[in-house]
């Protein structure tokens, strides 16, 4: 049997691990080095490769604006933002290979003919952002200040907002980076490896995060898909984000190193792995083109799409199942935003489930209560709509979007 069709079951696995971590994207990567940086034997099944290449985070841009998706997300994900945001220069500090980080902020702009959703999406940040995260994190610019805020752009718009405090990173060096810490932290990698559902690798703890691949038991999960292409453009360097604001396709364009820029906007249900449509490519360029004309110059690289792995809610959901097996999924579209405290919850839980500090109902719901993401938090029962108990889930409305 080929290594690419390989199918593990537990009787395959010849030492039984503290955790088995189910799904090697980007959020099981991160879990599964954590749990081995605390001393932990973790052993980590992914059906794809070791680059990643096939995962929602290979193709994400990876920018980190908790205020900018504000105008989108609820406060509990802004406030998970704020808080991962300061956490991955930390976090990529600990890694074995350099990744490209920035904090230079985020510029929003548009065009004179879409002014009304300036305001629009003003409303919507200071709705859904933390007042801390607000003051002094959202500055109205007009005129000059748009242009010394970012010379690439100089002279083509003439009112503008920056968010100073957000930042990105490159997405496929933290894949490549969390690789190799796995390795370094002698964690048992097995890539593209498939599970069998009906048996799953032995451990004394089981964490599936395997976005989509979790259908069968979070029948409830539903794929949104998003496209982006990846592009050369030397010349034109931007020096942080770009949001454009617009009221069909709102675009995002993210520079990276050696003039490398990844542009963004759509958003589609339904859970379509085919290539990118026409139509999208054409609005996503054309839209580049009309921040600035030497996109027009630009060599395409790639044209990506893949599907975020969503619940009904838009939230994150850390789901115990009242014995060995927890759940961590529903990142959607903020996957690298959130990632550092979702990954950090879900370690805290699973280590509690390891030492039987949480070994039934009461004390989970002990646990949930003293802790500040409780609204992730959920143990599953037959009437919970995607696997958390009804309880948990009306504990925290959604704020308005």
């Amino acid at each position: 049997m080929s290594v690419q069709s390989s199918v593990v079951s537990s009787k395959a696995v010849s030492s039984r691990p503290d955790f088995a971590v189910l799904g090697g994207g980007l959020c099981g990567r991160l879990l599964a080095w954590r749990l081995a940086g605390e001393g932990h034997s973790v052993a980590l099944y992914e059906r794809g490769d070791a680059a990643g290449s096939g995962a929602a985070a290979w193709v994400a841009a990876a920018m980190l604006a908790p205020l900018a998706e504000a105008a989108s997300a609820e406060l509990l994900i802004t406030e998970l933002g704020a808080e991962s945001l300061d956490a991955w220069p930390k976090l990529l500090a600990q890694l074995p290979e350099p990744v490209y980080f920035q904090r230079n902020g985020t510029l929003v702009v548009w065009h004179h003919s879409d002014r009304a959703e300036a305001s629009l999406f003003e409303r919507r940040v200071r709705a859904n952002a933390p007042a801390p995260l607000f003051d002094g994190g959202f500055l109205t610019l007009s005129g000059a200040q748009v242009d010394e805020a970012e010379p690439a752009l100089g002279g083509r718009f003439h009112q503008g907002l920056l968010l100073p405090r957000e930042g990105q990173l490159d997405n496929r060096q933290v894949l490549s980076a969390l690789a190799a810490g796995l390795s370094e932290r002698g964690v048992a990698t097995h890539w593209n490896t498939s599970v069998d559902e009906r048996a799953l690798p032995d451990a004394r703890i089981t964490i599936d995060c395997r976005g989509l691949g979790a259908k069968p038991v979070l029948p409830a999960l539903r794929g949104i898909r998003g496209e982006v292409a990846r592009i050369h453009a030397p010349g034109i360097g931007l020096s942080r984000p770009v949001r454009l604001l617009h009221p069909r396709y709102p675009l995002y364009i993210a520079p990276k190193q050696n003039d490398i820029y990844v542009i963004g906007a759509t958003e589609i249900e339904g859970e379509d792995m085919s290539p990118v449509s026409v139509r999208s490519a054409l609005e996503l360029l054309s839209a580049a083109f009309s921040v600035h004309p030497g996109f027009g110059e630009a060599r395409i690289l790639e044209l990506n799409s893949q599907c975020r792995p969503t619940l009904p809610d838009h939230r994150p959901a850390i789901t115990w199942d009242g014995a060995t097996t927890l759940s961590v999924n529903g990142l959607y579209r903020h996957g690298y935003m959130i990632v550092p405290e979702v990954s950090a919850c879900a370690a805290r839980l699973a280590g509690a489930l390891l030492e039987a500090r949480i070994a039934d109902a009461d004390a989970f719901a002990e646990w949930r209560a003293n802790d500040r993401w409780a609204p992730m938090l959920h143990q599953r029962s037959v009437a919970g709509p995607f696997g958390g108990s009804n309880a948990s889930e009306r504990t925290m409305p959604r704020a308005e979007a």
